[in-house]
């Protein structure tokens, strides 16, 4: 089953010691019954677009909160794509979260397929974005669209031969 995880550069990096991604347990999006069940009209490839730009959110918010911890990231989001057996994800019951799932385990290296990382371009509008996120969740229209905005920007495709040069 095709999975995509939140990530960040400096844990990116960490995958690239460790051989790993963890520690688990991991959230993170896939094509589940609830999604393909709620966007009745898609194919795959468009179930899986949406699984992508979930975890894709949910690196902003990592960077958010890397950032109040003191980590200097750089305002690049990036989602790891990995392939795990079904009977390793455990799906969301919650409806809101119809693309959410949680791997009980870390995926190693050799489990990841590809990484989608935010080109350079990109930049200025996750840095917006990451400074809009607290007045997004309080509920400020300006910032919503300031945070929705950051998804005009594609995500990158990345072999996993290329994660060294990535993060080095």
């Amino acid at each position: 089953m095709r999975v995509y995880l939140p990530c960040t550069l400096p844990a990116l990096a960490r995958v690239a010691t460790v051989g790993e991604l963890g520690p688990a347990p991991l959230t993170g999006y896939a094509v589940t019954p609830a999604l393909i069940e709620w966007y009745v009209s898609g194919d795959t490839e468009e179930l899986e677009y949406v699984a992508l730009t979930e975890a894709a959110r949910d690196s902003l918010r990592m960077l958010a909160t890397d950032r109040a911890d003191g980590v200097e990231v750089a305002a690049r989001r990036v989602v790891v794509a990995v392939d795990v057996p079904e009977g390793d994800v455990s799906v969301s019951a919650d409806l809101d979260e119809r693309a959410r799932v949680r791997l009980a385990a870390a995926v190693p290296l050799a489990r990841i397929a590809a990484v989608h990382v935010d080109d350079l371009s990109a930049v200025k509008d996750v840095e917006a974005a990451v400074a809009a996120l607290p007045a997004a969740d309080r509920g400020d229209d300006d910032a919503r669209f300031t945070v929705d905005g950051v998804e005009a920007n594609e995500l990158l495709w990345y072999a996993t031969q290329e994660i060294p040069d990535l993060v080095g």
